[in-house]
């Protein structure tokens, strides 16, 4: 009996610890983050199918600069509004996502556009403007003429610059090969070459 006992008992135990438990995955939520920005008295919104920055006054809108107009494919997403003072002069720096996809039987392209948009309100002037794109391409390649032998291949291209405000009211733009620094001239009502002020 104790030898039935214990058998059952260690053909318990082998079987609990072999069986395969179902595995639980945390599921991914993506939010699109369409809506309006406010600083200030700038309201940056989509408004029917434009993208454009809203100046209020009291709270009612007075004017609008149109940033640029919207198709039904591209939706601007990750929308950033930010004011900075430069040579006395209030700048604000308008940032905002834009996500493509192109698919066919042997490509797909994921496209990721970052936009950066400078401008000085009073004038209602963009003095800067900048662009950082990057897409993410997985092809499949024919190793031979009958297209019976293939590989995947990834690719990542980038295009533009990478945009960074400096403390002091200074722009930079990186990319692999190439530095620019913009200084902003009140005068000119404008962002100029350092290297030629």
């Amino acid at each position: 009996m104790k030898k039935t006992a214990f058998l059952l008992m260690i053909m318990l135990c082998a079987n609990l610890s072999f069986s395969q438990k179902k595995k639980t995955t945390a599921k991914k939520t993506t939010t699109e983050k369409t809506s309006s920005i406010k600083v200030d008295n700038l309201l940056a919104e989509v408004k029917g199918k434009t993208f454009q920055v809203t100046i209020t006054e009291k709270g009612k809108p007075t004017d609008a600069l149109i940033v640029k107009e919207l198709n039904d494919n591209l939706k601007p997403t990750d929308i950033k509004l930010s004011s900075f003072t430069v040579s006395g002069t209030k700048l604000y720096l308008l940032q905002w996502t834009e996500k493509s996809n192109t698919k066919t039987d042997v490509k797909t392209e994921d496209i990721t556009t970052v936009f950066s948009v400078i401008y000085e309100i009073a004038t209602k002037k963009q003095v800067f403007s900048n662009f950082e794109k990057t897409s993410n391409i997985v092809e499949k390649v024919f190793l031979d003429k009958n297209k019976n032998a293939s590989e995947t291949q990834e690719k990542i291209r980038r295009e533009g610059f990478v945009l960074t405000l400096n403390a002091d009211g200074t722009v930079s733009q990186k990319n692999k090969t190439q530095e620019n620094k913009w200084v902003y001239d009140a005068a000119k009502v404008d962002f100029v070459d350092a290297k030629k002020k």
